[in-house]
This record gives structure tokens, sequence and C-alpha cells, in this order.
């Protein structure tokens, strides 16, 4: 059996930025386990720019973070091993894992950290009717195949949802050649960010069906046409407000989900509305000496944000691993109103931030932290949507003041 201080489960931004952290706060032994033939994560695929402007000060592709984030590693002695499904997590932190290097072992770590990414919604999830020909995929694997295996999946596209990915893939089958006739959203307001609303369809003129969905997926062997409708405020279709659009490929971008299959298998309790684990400031999960971060945790709006919660991951591995934990109270963090989730959800009393989204867009409006009937602090916020994850700081002096439970509401502003 192999023994290491630290072993990181995945290789993308959030696990090497976790690595470059523990590293640098002292702890020498750590290994990263990666399922893919090469580091970087859901980095490799994406072709694009825009990643790196907060971490590296500069615009660069996916694959160009992805080497930029290896090649720090390549002067430290962290080791990746790529190639290896981890199998099974216990409490105790055992790693059962398979690669073609070693076979099936188990590997024993003294702390382990979950960077596990996410996975996408199918067409199963979602339960669109109709027939199953070929010609539905998600939006990631429309990506994949078309940037890394070099195969066009598709010449006349419908994309349903507008989350970052299918956004971002309208605008990559356009420049590849493909016609995008709409982009459908179940949703009244976009779940994509703003620049990507811009950007993906309205240069390339691509409409934005709002408050609508697929009702029907048409085609034997090959996708031939979908039905689009428009639904109510409940979100069912609208009898009467159908169109048809006839074409060969529909893509699905309704959402993420973290990966932490193993994490729940291990007894990790889970958060309900973001399905990653519930954990602290310092991101342990409620098993000792075992951490999650980045989309693992929960779906994040930028790479760099990853980043940083990796090092915040890595960071605090170090500490539980020499011993300068210092453990006290635990406040709980409960969000109301119109908050979707906030995240840690549990604090101790240090210096921290809080992350949070909002379950509706709002504008004019002020976020409450509150202690039973006590306000602790309040922020004006001009707009709010659930595209965006919001941050909050809150001092060690704050959380002094605060009962066992911390509520974060956010409410219209009243002068």
């Amino acid at each position: 059996m192999r023994k290491h201080e630290l072993v990181i489960i995945g290789a993308g931004a959030a696990g090497l930025s976790c690595a470059l952290a523990s590293y640098h706060a002292g702890i020498k032994d750590i290994l990263i386990l990666e399922k893919e033939e090469d580091a970087g994560g859901i980095l490799n695929q994406c072709i694009h720019t825009g990643f790196g402007l907060h971490t590296f000060k500069e615009e660069l592709s996916g694959p160009a973070y992805a080497q930029r984030c290896i090649d720090l590693l390549s002067k430290t002695s962290v080791q990746i091993q790529c190639s290896t499904m981890v199998l099974s997590v216990t409490k105790e932190k055992q790693l059962v894992c398979s690669s073609s290097q070693y076979g099936l072992e188990t590997i024993q770590a003294k702390a382990i950290v979950f960077a596990t990414g996410c996975r996408e919604r199918s067409r199963g999830a979602i339960q669109i009717p109709g027939s199953r020909p070929a010609g539905v995929l998600t939006a990631g694997a429309a990506q994949r195949y078309l940037n890394l295996d070099g195969w066009m999946c598709g010449k006349k596209v419908i994309i349903l949802g507008s989350g970052d990915i299918g956004l971002i893939m309208a605008r990559r089958m356009t420049l590849e050649g493909a016609k995008v006739v709409a982009v459908a959203e179940l949703m009244p307001y976009s779940n994509g960010l703003p620049r990507n609303i811009k950007q993906c369809l309205d240069d390339f003129d691509i409409p934005l069906y709002l408050s609508h969905t697929i009702v029907k997926i048409e085609g034997k062997d090959r996708v031939s046409g979908v039905v689009l409708s428009q639904v109510d405020e409940h979100l069912q279709p609208i009898s009467g407000s159908e169109k048809h659009f006839d074409v060969d490929t529909v893509l699905l971008s309704v959402g993420l989900i973290p990966e932490n299959t193993l994490l729940e298998q291990a007894g990790a309790q889970l958060h309900p509305k973001t399905r990653g684990p519930v954990v602290d400031e310092r991101c342990m999960t409620s098993l000792d000496g075992i951490f999650a971060c980045g989309n693992s945790l929960h779906v994040h709006d930028l790479v760099d944000f990853v980043f940083a919660e990796g090092q915040r991951a890595g960071y605090a591995a170090a500490e539980y691993l020499k011993k300068t934990y210092m453990d006290c109270n635990v406040i709980m963090v409960r969000p109301e109103g119109n908050i979707s989730y906030v995240l840690p959800q549990k604090l101790h009393t240090s210096d921290t931030k809080l992350l949070y989204r909002v379950k509706t867009p709002m504008k004019n409006a002020e976020l409450i932290l509150m202690s039973k009937d006590k306000v602790l602090k309040r922020v004006r916020k001009v707009s709010l949507i659930p595209s965006i994850m919001e941050e909050i700081a809150v001092t060690k002096e704050l959380l002094q003041d605060c009962d066992e439970e911390l509520i974060v509401e956010v409410k219209p502003w009243k002068n």
C-alpha cells in the first residue's frame, strides 16, 4: 500500500491550484490522481480565450491556462498520476484506484481534497418527450467532440438552455459553419453571464427565446426537427404557442451537477441545493481531513474563482496536516428569501467571505446578515442575477456578535 500525506482527486484548475498552495505551505508529499490521460480538466477543451484575467493578469485560452498551472507544478515535487480512476474513498482516507501503471491498488492518505469537477444534466434528467434519434448531445460533449476530436456534430442546431457552455457553443458552431437557429431558455431570464449573451448570441444574431422549452424532438435515425413552446409562470407549456424548427442537432445546456458520488459513498453530508458537500470556511467537509473545492463543491462562474478556491483548500489541508488548525465554536449559515444558497454553510470565528447566489433577478436590493433578530450588516446591491455568484466579507468581530446561526437574506432596498 502506498502512503501519501495529501492526495488530491482531480487535476483541473482546482486540483492544480490546491497542490501548488499546499506545496508552498510546506507539504511536499502530494499526489494528484486524474482519470483523463492529461492534466488540465475541462480547460483542455475550452479553446476560446477569456481565462486568467484575475489569476495571471492576462487573457489565455483554456489549454494555455491549464499549461500555466502544470508548468508551475513542474518546479515542485508534486506527482500527477493520470489515467487513474478512483473507485472508492473511505472516511479513514483510504482510496481504491485503478490504473494501467499500478493496476488495482489502495492508497492511504493523511488528508484528501476532492477537486472532481461537475457533470452535465442529460436529456433523461429533463425528460423531453419524443423519440431517441442521434443528434441529441450535451453542449459539453459537443465541445469536446469539436475541439479535441475535430468532429462536427451538426449543421443545423438548436440549443436548449442558456448556460455558459451552451452560449459558447452557439458561437463555436456558428464559426465552424453550422446554422444555430435559436437558443431556448425555460426561465424568464438567462442563466449565462451577460458578456456571453452579448458576445455569443447578440454578435451573431442568434435569437434567444426566454420562457420557452422543447416539448417534442422529431426524427427516427437522426433528429429532423423540434417543437418549441412558450411556458407559463408555472413553467408549463402554453397550448397554441408552439413553434417548429427544422434541425439535425439538439444541444443541451441545462445545468451542471457537482460530481460527488465518491464523497457521498464515504458518508459526507451533501447540500440539497448545490449537491456539493457541506463545508466550513476552510473547505473541510463533514468528514475529518477530507476537503472539497472547485466545481465539485458548487458550480462557479469563472475558472479564476475555481483556482482561488483550490488555493484556499490547499492552504487549509496544509494547516490540517501540520496540526495548526484552531477549532472553535461553529456558526451555521442559513439562506432566506431570494437567496438560493450560501457557501460555506458552517463558519468559525475568523475573517472570511461568504459566496451566494440569488434565485431570481433583483434590482435595487440590500443584502442583510442577521443573527436572531439582530442585524449585523447591510449592503446595498444595485443588481443581482442568478448567473453571477456574489460575495460578501465577514469579519471575526462580526461573527463574535453572532449567535449559533447566521441568516443571509436579500430584500428590496428601502431608503
